[in-house]
């Protein structure tokens, strides 16, 4: 099974969202949260089901929340570039290495 490795970038994404759920409704944030880590194992199982995206990486659609997580995968590893929100600025990761 892969390794998963997260850009620095995105512990601050995750952080910020979670914050701002949890402020909506007591239990929210800890929903996205759970459901973030259902969703880096489904990735980490099957890396390569979820489409092609934009260079090289693919996209992981949340069903819960409007985020996706952006990822690349090179055989051995899945690299989280970022978890974004999917009606905020689209295209802001793809310089991110």
């Amino acid at each position: 099974m892969p390794r998963i490795t997260f850009h620095p970038d995105v512990v601050k994404e995750v952080k910020s969202s979670y914050i701002w759920y949890q402020k909506q409704a007591n239990g929210l944030g800890e929903d996205y949260l759970t459901e973030l880590e259902r969703s880096y194992q489904a990735i980490v199982e099957l890396p390569e089901t979820w489409p092609n995206f934009k260079k090289g990486f693919r996209r992981f659609l949340l069903s819960k929340f409007p985020f996706s997580i952006i990822y690349h995968f090179n055989g051995s590893t899945v690299f989280v570039v970022a978890v974004m929100h999917n009606s905020r600025k689209p295209g802001y990761w793809i310089e991110r290495k």
